[in-house]
């Protein structure tokens, strides 16, 4: 959902990965039908696995709770935004779970945009 959110509202802005460190065969379906709802279509993607490569092509690296299971490089801006885990949860529980990751990816495209280029 946050990949969805930041591809959705900062655009080409932003180059968007997403990964997680222990990925589901398939994206939730409550978490596709709560996007749906706020006008993001994620039925194209896929989990994967979150890799080191990834992490050192990444400026920003943004955990949800995947403790010492996600590589941590110096030099990259690290975020963990401990959400409630939507797997097995229906459209009601996972709806204030999307807009508080909607809330947080807002807050991260306005950092984004307001750092100093090098």
């Amino acid at each position: 959902m946050a990949a969805g959110f930041l591809a959705h509202l900062a655009g080409d802005r932003i180059e968007v990965r997403s990964a997680g460190s222990l990925p589901a065969d398939r994206i939730n379906p409550a978490a596709v039908a709560a996007m749906r709802e706020a006008g993001i279509d994620i039925t194209a993607e896929r989990p994967k696995a979150l890799t080191t490569g990834a992490v050192e092509a990444s400026d920003y690296v943004i955990t949800m709770g995947c403790g010492d299971a996600c590589p941590v490089l110096p030099g990259k801006h690290y975020r963990d935004w401990p959400f409630d885990d939507p797997a097995g949860r229906g459209p009601d529980a996972v709806r204030p779970i999307r807009d508080a990751i909607r809330t947080r990816v807002e807050q991260l495209i306005h950092e984004i945009d307001t750092q100093p280029r090098p």
